[in-house]
């Protein structure tokens, strides 16, 4: 079963930063959309920021915005998530998302965001 690759989590303070990186393998073709999701604990997942293959934004989650960007690199087919002004309630597993030009959907592993003191 095809993966993308997560990096990033972590523990930060509560106003502190990090930035999470996926790599898409090059057994993926015809990316479309790129993006992020989450799941705290108790809750359902989901989605934190979306951007399109032209590199163009499609989606922010109310919660994140102004606070959070998504950006991404086409030759390396990754994308990755800024975080910046962390907050308790931004506490989740965070899953990096692919769906392709054919629909097809593939997903990370989940990497750990904690925001405490």
């Amino acid at each position: 079963q095809v993966q993308l690759a997560e990096s990033g989590g972590g523990l930060v303070q509560p106003g502190g930063s990090l930035r999470l990186s996926c790599a898409a393998p090059g057994s993926i073709f015809s990316i479309n959309t790129m993006g992020w999701y989450r799941q705290a604990p108790g809750k359902q997942r989901e989605l934190v920021a979306t951007i399109n293959s032209g590199g163009r934004t499609n989606y922010y989650a109310d919660s994140v915005k102004g606070r959070f960007t998504i950006s991404r690199d086409n030759s390396k087919s990754t994308v990755n998530l800024q975080m910046n002004s962390l907050k308790p309630e931004d506490t989740a597993v965070y899953y990096c998302n692919v769906v392709t030009t054919s629909f097809r959907i593939y997903w990370g592993q989940g990497t750990q965001v904690t925001v405490s003191s």
